[in-house]
C-alpha cells in the first residue's frame, strides 16, 4: 500500500490559504481517482482509498493542523504497516514561483513545519515530497506565517491551482513509477503549470 498526503489546516478559514495547496492537491487527486473522503477520528485525518497502478493507495487529510501533520500521518501508517519510503507528501513551497512544482525523494523539511513534524514522528527523511509553488519568496521572512495563512494573490490563483493539480500527477507517479522518474518527468523549467 502506498500513502499519499497533503497538508494543510482544517476548517473553511484557511481553505484558500497558500498553506493548504497541499489539502487542494490531494483533493484533485481524489476526485482523479473517483475517492470519496471519510473522517477517521482515530487518526484526525480524513482519509479516501484509492486504487492505482501501483496497487492500493491511501489518501490522507490530516486534521491536526499543519504544524502537527506527524501526529495523524505517523499512527496510521504503523498501524497499515507502511514504510516511509511509500509515503508521498504534497506541501506548499513558498520558494517556489506560482505553479512551479518540485519532487524530492528526501532530505530536509526546508524551513516547512508540516514536513518537519512529519519527519520527526515518522523517525525518517525518506519520504517522497511534491512541493507546490505558492510564489511567496519575495516576501519578508517576518511576514511569512501571515502571508501563508492569509490569500493567494489574485495574479497568482490561476497558476497555484493548475500547479495543484500537476502536483496530484506528480505524486501519483512518484508513487506508480518512483520519486527518480516522476523527479525527471515533473522538476524541469517547462512543467510550470499556467
Amino acid at each position: 500500500m502506498k500513502v499519499i498526503a497533503g497538508l494543510g489546516n482544517p476548517g473553511r478559514d484557511y481553505a484558500r490559504t497558500p498553506h493548504n495547496a497541499g489539502f487542494r492537491a490531494v483533493d484533485a487527486l481524489a476526485a482523479s481517482l473517483g475517492a470519496s473522503w471519510r473522517s477517521e477520528p482515530k487518526y484526525k485525518a480524513e482519509i479516501a482509498r484509492a486504487t492505482c497502478a501501483a496497487g492500493p493507495v491511501l489518501l490522507v487529510k490530516p486534521q491536526t493542523f499543519m504544524n502537527l501533520s506527524g501526529d495523524s500521518l505517523a499512527p496510521l501508517m504503523g498501524f497499515y504497516k507502511v514504510p516511509a519510503t511509500d509515503l508521498v507528501v504534497l506541501s506548499d513551497e513558498v520558494n517556489l514561483p506560482p505553479g512551479r512544482v518540485r519532487v524530492r525523494p528526501g532530505g530536509s523539511a526546508g524551513g516547512h513545519n508540516g514536513l518537519k513534524s512529519v519527519a520527526e514522528r515518522l523517525g525518517s527523511q525518506a519520504f517522497v515530497r511534491v512541493r507546490v509553488g505558492v510564489g511567496m519568496g519575495h516576501h519578508p521572512v517576518s511576514d511569512l506565517a501571515a502571508r501563508v495563512l492569509g490569500r493567494i494573490e489574485p495574479e497568482d490563483e490561476a497558476a497555484v491551482a493548475a500547479g495543484e493539480k500537476l502536483a496530484a500527477e506528480a505524486a501519483l507517479c512518484a508513487a506508480e513509477k518512483g520519486a527518480d522518474f516522476a523527479m525527471n518527468k515533473y522538476n524541469g523549467p517547462e512543467t510550470v503549470a499556467s
